[in-house]
């Protein structure tokens, strides 16, 4: 299950970023998987969830987008979601045509949330 490396290599991403902003603690994280990128994101999500618990990011929430497989047409310009493993273009009947979209796997984005001090046993002095 190559899901269980890829939740590995997240979750060594987000400590890395975390380590340039002390004080900071990452609450979320984002990620963009394309539908032939050839992974499943419950079975992700699971692994991420397994390598997760009982650690200090086990309140990191993952959150998945998953990007349709699109085209382009070189003729025409038009960019289309590819239905059925269809590339000819819709607009134009043209056959020439680029993907360029639905193979992506890539970390989209990092909520952090600032660590304030406790205020539990402080003195006020007035």
């Amino acid at each position: 299950m190559h899901e269980m490396g890829i939740a590995c290599e997240v979750l060594a991403a987000v400590r890395s970023e975390a380590k340039r902003h002390p004080g900071k603690a990452p609450r979320k994280i984002g990620l963009r998987i394309g539908e032939l990128a050839a992974v499943d994101p419950d079975a992700l999500r699971f692994c991420f969830e397994a390598i997760t618990r009982d650690t200090d990011m086990e309140s990191l929430e993952l959150e998945i987008e998953i990007c349709p497989f699109r085209f382009r047409c070189l003729a025409c310009g038009h960019e289309f979601v590819v239905q059925n493993y269809d590339s000819q273009c819709p607009q134009c009947a043209d056959m020439k045509t680029e993907c360029i979209g639905g193979q992506e796997l890539d970390l989209a984005y990092l909520e952090v949330e600032d660590h304030e001090p406790s205020a539990v046993g402080t003195k006020s002095t007035q």
